[in-house]
């Protein structure tokens, strides 16, 4: 069996409201909107029938619901998106085994009532966030009862990236052009959240909870050199705040924590990196997504390319499990 864990899709009534709520929308949300199959369940289900044993974890893509609204339009849409989500799977279990929640990151009280009436009472396997909330970071206090309370549920966290063209690149600057928000901004919004969770003690705190990033773990398997004994000299760089307490409070090398980390597979193919990030976490905390269906083909390239690229890697039969269906089965606590 091969269980993709990292799927998007529009729950039917959500998508028309979300039309409703943002019918001019741009940049990210402009592309999701033209995949057909992110909408239309006969041309996805005809996608995931080219696959052998293969099924999917779904959830809302991008845009953040906080992007499209303020609360509590945005605590509305999330249980809009929710409640379509859970009916999916309902009724399509032999395609979507579970679903991942959808929160109103904007709504602190609201996003903590909604991540457990969707755990607790509609099923599913945890909850999807992104790597800020508006531009602000994940490790403030409005947004960190949410990682408590995933911890107490024992239930994983995936983590998207987010970042627009609305993100400059130079200060000069007043976009991103050629998408490079896209193409390096994702990666780098990944690695940046992971290390606020980390210096902020997240790990400490909460050794076992469980934190999917999505793309291998943005930048970090690639920079373990910078992340590492680079990082052992964090606030020597630094003249206006003391970052070497930081380090200090930490229980246990920084870099241990990144390691604890989960990553998904959804790296487009590309041999290299996947086996650089697998190395860096380890075959028991590499999960199997393509991201679908966001690739040239609308829906098939990303799941076919990621197939083969994981049966052609040299590691043993019982790793290839636990990357394809065994680390999914045990997080997300399917039968």
């Amino acid at each position: 069996m091969k269980i993709d864990i990292f799927n998007h899709i529009f729950p039917k009534a959500f998508y028309e409201k979300m039309l409703q709520v943002a019918p001019n929308a741009k940049d990210i949300n402009k592309r999701v909107r033209n995949i057909p199959c992110i909408v239309d369940l006969d041309e996805r289900f005809r996608i995931m029938d080219r696959f052998k044993d293969y099924v999917q974890i779904i959830c809302l893509p991008n845009p953040p619901l906080e992007s499209l609204a303020s609360p509590p339009l945005s605590t509305e849409l999330a249980k809009l998106g929710n409640d379509g989500m859970a009916e999916l799977v309902q009724k399509y279990p032999d395609r979507f085994p579970g679903f991942i929640a959808s929160l109103p990151m904007n709504d602190p009280l609201g996003l903590l009532i909604e991540a457990r009436r969707a755990i607790k009472e509609l099923g599913a396997v945890g909850v999807q966030i992104f790597t800020n909330v508006s531009g602000r970071p994940l490790d403030k206090p409005e947004t960190m009862p949410l990682f408590d309370l995933m911890a107490e549920l024992d239930r994983p966290i995936w983590m998207h990236p987010a970042r627009g063209a609305d993100f400059p690149d130079y200060k000069s600057e007043p976009k991103s052009h050629y998408e490079i928000w896209w193409t390096f901004g994702w990666p780098y919004e990944t690695s940046v959240a992971m290390a606020h969770l980390v210096f902020a003690g997240l790990f400490d705190k909460h050794p076992d909870i469980k934190i999917i990033t999505h793309h291998l773990g943005g930048m970090v398997p690639y920079f373990e050199g910078r992340v590492g004994p680079g990082w052992d000299q964090l606030g020597t760089r630094t003249s206006d705040e003391d970052y070497t307490l930081i380090l200090k409070k930490l229980k246990r090398p920084h870099l241990d924590y990144f390691k604890l980390f989960y990553a998904d597979t959804a790296l487009f193919g590309a041999k290299e990196a996947t086996m650089c990030g697998l190395k860096f976490f380890g075959p028991e905390r590499v999960l199997f997504a393509s991201d679908s269906p966001f690739d040239p083909e609308r829906g098939s390239a990303y799941i076919r390319w990621t197939i083969e690229l994981i049966d052609s890697l040299d590691i043993s039969p019982e790793d290839r499990r636990a990357i394809y269906e065994g680390n999914a089965r045990r997080l997300l606590k399917l039968k």
